[in-house]
């Protein structure tokens, strides 16, 4: 066990702890601390000090140094897989989030207190959690489908059916973001099409496509955060042309989806039990 952290885990926790640190140096250089050329030098103490009193900002310019490292050898300890079965895949995967967003919480909140920052720094490390996690299960399905066509045998369902999901991430495209942003261009000088959209147009148009995917394949989690991922997008680039409040959209967008895809699954379901002749 002991060789096994020596080889595996601590060049990881290494690496990625210098990687850490390495980066707060940046985000000094960044904030203006230093320069790296010229001379301009040494200009004090920008670099985020944990909120310590001016006496002993040194020490919170440390800790914060500390956050960094810490975080990068999370990051590094990522790489590794964590488990063989997929239970205990899970679970350890969980912890290691859990872990990883509290060490930027604290950070967070050290630096800038809860003024509301906190979701623009653990929204961004979930949905990139999110992403790998994805890439993963996507990159084991591949390998399964392709174990099941050397044997001869069809192909099993998707992991999340993101593979079924596909046809219908395109529609999310244009419900969510191709069609909002041609409504809010076309909405001057009063926003009558927009609020059309939101109350209307969205949650019909997502409950509908959701009810559509779930009786064809089942319970697809992923169209209902593609939806909600869509209308992330739009709402800064609404921002460019109008002032309006937008993030209502983004729990319709949600709701309506994963309540049609729950309908839908259900009836799937149903329809897999009659099929099968049980009562």
């Amino acid at each position: 066990m002991m060789e096994n952290v020596k080889k595996q885990w601590l060049p990881r926790i290494l690496i990625g702890g210098a990687a850490g640190a390495a980066a707060h140096l940046l985000l000094g250089y960044l904030l203006g601390c230093f320069s790296l050329i010229g001379p301009a030098g040494f200009s004090g103490f920008h670099f985020p000090d944990c909120g310590f009193p001016y006496e002993l900002e040194p020490l919170g310019v440390i800790l914060s140094f500390a956050f960094f490292a810490l975080f990068g050898a999370e990051v590094g300890v990522a790489t590794l897989p964590f488990a063989d079965s997929g239970r205990e895949l899970v679970v350890r995967s969980l912890i290691h989030y859990a872990a990883t967003a509290a060490t930027v919480s604290v950070w967070v909140v050290l630096n800038f207190g809860w003024n509301g920052t906190l979701p623009a720094f653990l929204v961004p490390l979930t949905l990139a959690y999110l992403i790998v996690w994805l890439g993963r299960w996507v990159g084991w399905y591949a390998e399964v489908a392709a174990i099941r066509a050397k044997l001869g045998l069809t192909p099993g369902p998707s992991p999340l059916h993101w593979k079924e999901s596909l046809p219908y991430i395109g529609f999310a495209c244009l419900l969510c973001l191709a069609l909002p942003l041609a409504l809010r261009l076309l909405d001057d000088p009063t926003p009558v099409l927009s609020v059309m959209y939101a109350w209307l147009l969205l949650p019909v148009g997502g409950f509908m496509s959701g009810l559509s995917l779930g009786r064809r394949h089942g319970f697809c989690p992923i169209y209902p955060a593609a939806c909600a991922g869509f209308v992330l997008i739009f709402i800064p680039l609404a921002r460019l042309c109008s002032n309006m409040a937008d993030g209502a959209l983004i729990p319709i967008a949600l709701v309506s989806a994963l309540a049609g895809n729950l309908a839908g699954a259900a009836r799937y379901k149903l329809k897999q039990r009659k099929g099968a002749g049980m009562p």
